[in-house]
């Protein structure tokens, strides 16, 4: 073979080399730049339980997703990051993870809402269920819903509880109870959990209706006692404590955490966000933390997140009336 031919070959040879090495060291840049960024949109302060989900989202989705960016928007119960979310292109780019006050309760409660619950959001998925627990503090002494509601009858006002404040879930999750065991109850509201905290602790009410997880520590240390639990099934993190329907109450009610995006998502842009949720919510590291959060997980369909939507936002009508609550 002639020297020049081989040459030539030698040449070409390291010219596919350095190409491939080229496309090596690109590929990762290329990848990252095919993925569609996420901004995910909290309503709520960082370090609070929506914000910790959204983060512990982003993290199991950077997979899918180029980059993600959690964007704090707290003020107004949510409302602020809503109606950020529902101003946004329906792209795929941005979204928002919110507990379920804002689109089943707040629609009853407010008397003029600056966005349409339904209308002016797409459902992605449904990401996490949780409930409530019933809390008993020391100034009652009661060790079970029916102690409670022969108490609540026997002594007409004294049976009171106290919340974050008016028109929030655990206020409702009062009346609801109200409702369904035939009580009355006096409802204490309070300007945030803590201080309706310290009331129950200092025994100046008898009652709190609050979310398992925050409240499963002082069960467990003897401070208060959870007599029950709002939903279907028992709590893993209080597996002893029955549910209302056990101690003879008709009622089950949950709370949930989910992802919506503005009107208009559809398409390539909103499968790829239902399909990626509902991957992560199968993930068993993704489940644990879930879990020990006490958390649900869900990973719905954005279809089955309309329905729950749609039959919460009938539940609690109902309640919400018969309260008298408006707010402006």
């Amino acid at each position: 073979m002639p020297t020049t031919h081989r040459s030539a070959q030698r040449i070409t040879r390291r010219a596919l080399g350095l190409l491939a090495l080229s496309l090596a060291v690109l590929s990762p840049g290329l990848q990252a730049q095919d993925k569609t960024p996420l901004k995910i949109v909290v309503g709520f302060p960082p370090g609070g339980s929506a914000d910790i989900l959204a983060r512990m989202v982003a993290d199991a989705l950077r997979d899918d997703f180029g980059t993600i960016v959690v964007d704090n928007k707290p003020g107004a119960g949510g409302r602020i990051a809503l109606n950020a979310v529902k101003a946004a292109k329906p792209d795929g780019q941005t979204v928002i993870i919110l507990p379920s006050g804002p689109m089943v309760l707040f629609p009853h409660v407010y008397k003029k809402l600056d966005y349409d619950a339904v209308k002016d959001f797409t459902p992605v998925s449904q990401i996490a269920r949780f409930q409530f627990g019933v809390v008993s503090g020391p100034a009652t002494n009661v060790k079970s819903v029916a102690e409670m509601v022969a108490k609540a009858k026997t002594e007409p006002g004294s049976a009171s509880y106290g919340t974050p404040g008016a028109g929030t879930l655990p206020h409702f999750m009062g009346v609801l109870m109200e409702q369904s065991a035939g009580i009355s109850l006096n409802h204490v509201p309070f300007q945030g959990g803590a201080p309706a905290n310290n009331a129950l602790l200092g025994g100046h009410i008898g009652y709190k209706f609050d979310v398992v997880s925050e409240t499963a520590e002082m069960h467990r240390a003897g401070k208060v006692r959870i007599i029950a639990v709002t939903g279907s099934q028992r709590d893993p993190q209080v597996p002893e404590v029955p549910t209302l329907k056990e101690s003879g109450i008709n009622m089950d009610a949950t709370a949930w955490f989910a992802m919506y995006g503005p009107a208009g998502l559809k398409g390539d842009a909103l499968t790829r966000l239902e399909k990626a949720m509902m991957r992560i919510a199968r993930d068993p590291a993704m489940k644990d933390k879930m879990l020990k959060l006490g958390y649900e997980p869900i990973g719905s369909s954005s279809n089955d997140l309309a329905t729950a939507q749609k039959t919460d936002l009938a539940r609690w009508e109902k309640p919400i009336k018969a309260t008298g609550v408006q707010l402006d």
